[in-house]
């Protein structure tokens, strides 16, 4: 007895952050985007300037042979992920070396991705954000609803990533017999071992660490300034990530309205880190856990200059002390900062505690 199931681009249809990537791919149309500037507070509205373009365009690249076949192969890489086809995984790990920022939101990651980009000779300001930072592959705790599963959504913009990567990177001269593809990959935390074994034994992780109220505050800040009420609401992309994984863990969102905003912050940091360390991301042989500071990151980022043979100096990482506000919420974090670094070491990673104490 055989079984045919038959899916096609109605179940599955491409995502609209690819279709503007083949679109300016295909046009020559250049690459924009401020996902490098460390020191901005805005809200970003990228993700809708985006869907405008792949609404706009989608006809355009629909109707090219270059996008015909890129997104052929999209879909290719789709099935070879949902089957276990192996053998093209292994080709494109064979070809790229991948290397991965990962810390939760506001931790210096962009500036150390900036500095790899830099480090290589790319200019981060025409990069493609969808290919050096954040967001994508979309990876979250898990959720099912209508016409959504997330696992399937983190496997097809995993085969839409792998496709841009080949295009973006395809002509880049090889690094010790590989070309570097280096990535801002927040959600890793959520599925270490799915990005470990797709990515390949030798990827390279570098797990960025702050202190939990230095990340809130920045957080506020990038997300409209502090609540009047001091209660917690959803105004930016990062908030509702504090929403969604606590609604994983089984917090109502009417509940989270009336809660103090740090209290559901240190709950999401908490458990952020948790997933570093229970997902699968401490299989991999090469990760480095990096401090937030500025002698830590411009350090960190000045290897990767040597490593590459750049001749620059890294860029300054700018640090802002703000230890003075919240004074109460220090003793709040002191525990879960704590319960983090003894799950990281029952698994072998360090967490640089004494560093992360220094609040910065």
């Amino acid at each position: 007895m055989g079984v045919e199931i038959k899916l096609n681009d109605q179940h599955f249809p491409i995502s609209p952050v690819f279709v503007d990537f083949l679109y300016r791919t295909i046009t020559g149309k250049p690459f924009t985007g401020d996902w490098h500037d460390q020191l901005s507070e805005k809200l970003s509205s990228s993700h809708v300037d985006i869907a405008k373009s792949a609404a706009e365009h989608a006809g355009e690249v629909l109707a090219s042979p270059d996008g015909q076949r890129y997104i052929g192969r999209a879909y290719a890489l789709f099935v070879s992920l949902m089957t276990g086809d192996i053998a093209p995984l292994r080709d494109i790990q064979f070809r790229f070396h991948f290397v991965n920022v990962i810390g939760i939101p506001r931790n210096g990651g962009s500036y150390l991705t900036k500095e790899i980009y830099s480090a290589l000779g790319h200019d981060p300001a025409s990069t493609p954000g969808v290919v050096a930072h954040d967001g994508f592959p979309d990876a979250s705790p898990f959720q099912l609803g209508a016409r959504r599963n997330s696992w399937m959504t983190s496997l097809q913009t995993m085969a839409e990533y792998l496709t841009m990567v080949e295009i973006f990177f395809g002509q880049e001269k090889p690094r010790f017999g590989k070309i570097v593809v280096p990535k801002k990959l927040t959600k890793g935390s959520y599925a270490g071992g799915f990005f470990h074994q797709i990515l390949g034994e030798a990827v390279e992780h570098v797990l960025t660490v702050r202190h939990p109220v230095a990340c809130c505050i920045s957080t506020y800040e990038k997300s409209g300034g502090w609540p009047e009420d001091g209660r917690f609401r959803v105004r930016s992309n990062i908030e509702e990530w504090m929403r969604r994984d606590l609604a994983y863990l089984g917090h109502q969102d009417s509940s989270l309205g009336a809660q103090d905003y740090f209290d559901v912050y240190l709950r999401y940091w908490e458990h952020y880190h948790y997933f570093i360390a229970t997902t699968g991301l401490s299989a991999a042989r090469n990760i480095e856990v990096v401090p937030y500071g500025a002698e830590t990151m411009q350090r960190q980022a000045q290897r990767y200059h040597n490593r590459f043979e750049s001749g620059r100096q890294a860029g300054e990482f700018h640090v802002f002390d703000k230890r003075d506000r919240h004074p109460e919420w220090f003793a709040k974090a002191e525990p879960a900062v704590r319960r983090v670094a003894e799950l990281w070491k029952s698994v072998g990673l360090a967490f640089p505690l004494e560093a992360v104490m220094e609040a910065w």
